[in-house]
């Protein structure tokens, strides 16, 4: 395993990671499963597990916490978040300081731990004074709450003004941002996202390097029934309906990958690793099989021509 610094902090993440959206609680309820998973990604090196409130409406955090709770604490960095409304509470939800001090705790007693490694905001919070939000996250860490703080989805000028905040005010800034980030979504971070984090020493831990399984070569030929799309619609709306079809450029991949001995997912990750700005690739897994392959990856090296290749098939129009 190949462990990366998160930005410029001294806390270090496996290059491959665990997270728990739309697996643990939702299309894994089996605990044995479950523990399987997340076992052999331990014994294979993996340190970081990421996970969410809202996951399977709190069942990801007790599902995965169950198991890492088996663990020596101090060989995990377990991260956890909140944004997205937990109840139709009216202050269920946001960055709000509120809301941030009794999620925290929720998530601390779902996982099992008595602190977190990274706490996220899910989401940016318009309704919420920046000043608001960065100070409660500066109070969870001299709590002892959370060791470092980041944000989800934001942009570039969110993050710099969040970063420019606290260094007026002498708080702790934001350590990690975690966007989407795959061959097929990949401008914003790129273009936006990256240059801010970089600039203010920030890691990026990037969610859904498959893009949600389609780089891996399943959705060729439709949709299988028992896969992710097929099961979750709101999805397969985003992934597969939209007015961009990815599936030829996906195709074209194969003969990459095939030449390199490799699979279409080992070609993706090692594909999204490849950038030094990115700490760690956040995985996801309903099968032990699937794990197996994703770490496969860890192997694989991109040389420049590759690299260039895989550039020219990306950038390539999508038939009408």
């Amino acid at each position: 395993m190949e462990y990366r610094r998160l930005g410029h902090a001294g806390i270090k993440v496996s290059a491959l990671s665990l997270g728990g959206w739309t697996t643990f609680g939702d299309l894994v309820k089996d605990p044995r499963v479950t523990r399987d998973i997340i076992v052999r990604a331990y014994d294979a090196g993996i340190n970081f597990f990421d996970i969410a409130d809202v996951y399977a409406g709190g069942e990801a955090e007790r599902m995965m916490g169950q198991v890492l709770r088996q663990f020596p604490r101090h060989t995990l960095v377990i991260s956890s978040k909140a944004y997205w409304p937990m109840s139709d509470d009216v202050n269920d939800r946001g960055l709000s300081r509120k809301h941030l001090m009794e999620s925290v705790e929720k998530s601390l007693k779902r996982i099992g731990t008595d602190y977190l490694d990274l706490y996220f905001c899910h989401r940016y919070d318009p309704d919420t004074p920046l000043e608001e939000t960065i100070r409660a996250m500066d109070d969870l860490v001299h709590q002892g709450k959370i060791l470092y703080w980041g944000t989800s989805e934001w942009t570039g000028a969110q993050i710099r003004q969040a970063l420019a905040f606290c260094e007026a005010h002498n708080l702790y800034k934001p350590q990690v941002e975690q966007p989407q980030y795959n061959m097929l979504d990949r401008e914003r971070v790129e273009q936006d996202v990256l240059p801010a984090a970089q600039a203010g020493g920030m890691g990026l831990v990037v969610w859904s390097p498959l893009a949600s399984g389609l780089l891996t070569g399943k959705y060729d030929d439709g949709i299988p029934e028992d896969s992710r799309l097929a099961r979750l619609e709101w999805l397969r709306k985003i992934k597969l309906e939209g007015q961009d079809n990815p599936i030829p450029r996906v195709k074209a991949l194969k003969a990459v990958a095939e030449r390199l001995g490799v699979s279409r997912a080992q070609l993706a990750l090692a594909w999204t690793l490849r950038l030094p700005g990115i700490s760690s690739a956040i995985t996801g897994a309903t099968r032990l099989s699937q794990l197996e392959d994703n770490l496969g990856a860890l192997n694989v090296t991109l040389s420049a021509d590759v690299l260039a290749e895989i550039d020219r098939i990306l950038s390539a129009p999508s038939p009408a």
